[in-house]
């Protein structure tokens, strides 16, 4: 399935993003894919696609909390 393999591509992925921008495109990135694995688990609802989909948010949450910065 290419859909899981682009998914753990990308959790592998190195996150040392330099810029702003960087970080809003990984964000974006992370966003769709996410969406994607949502619609292949509404149709099989396989356990496997749910975990990579909580790692996924995860690593969402940590570009988005960098994004954010602090109050």
């Amino acid at each position: 399935m290419n859909l899981l393999e682009r998914a753990v591509e990308f959790e592998n992925r190195k996150f040392s993003f330099k810029t702003t921008s960087d970080r809003i495109l990984a964000s974006r990135e992370v966003k769709a894919l996410i969406l994607e694995l949502n619609e292949v688990y509404k149709q099989e609802k396989d356990p496997e696609i749910m975990d990579q989909m909580k790692r996924l948010t995860a690593v969402k949450q940590k570009i988005e909390k960098r994004l954010k910065g602090r109050p």
